[in-house]
């Protein structure tokens, strides 16, 4: 397939819930993740930065997300986990065209919500 997407992804709207009705269950539990594709012949050489209105921005985080493959990243995952309970942003730049989505799940009670939507690509 041809490689599709863009090389830089912003998403402006990032908060991780505090809480989780059911904290033992794995797929329980409220986060954010960045879903990346690579529908090119390479590997993408991928980094994230994150961006918090009280600090200075973090990373960035380096990942390599596979020739035709696709990679889900949490951001409780990264070396330097983004704290719950805070609003951030990222920004998403790979040396080949990906196509990146946001997605959350938010797990305070116990009728969950999903928020999905893609990132603003440059």
């Amino acid at each position: 397939m041809t490689e599709i997407g863009k090389r830089r992804w912003a998403i402006a709207e990032g908060y991780i819930p505090p809480g989780s009705a059911d904290p033992d269950d794995p797929a329980l539990v409220s986060h954010e993740t960045a879903c990346i594709l690579n529908t090119g012949d390479e590997d993408a050489n991928v980094s994230v930065t994150i961006y918090c209105k009280d600090r200075e921005p973090a990373g960035p985080y380096r990942l390599v997300v596979g020739a035709r493959r696709t990679l889900h990243l949490r951001f409780k995952d990264l070396k330097e986990p983004v704290p719950r309970d805070t609003d951030y942003a990222s920004v998403v730049e790979s040396d080949m065209p990906i196509v990146v989505q946001h997605t959350r799940l938010d797990c305070r009670r116990s009728e969950v919500a999903l928020l999905s939507t893609m990132a603003f690509g440059s």
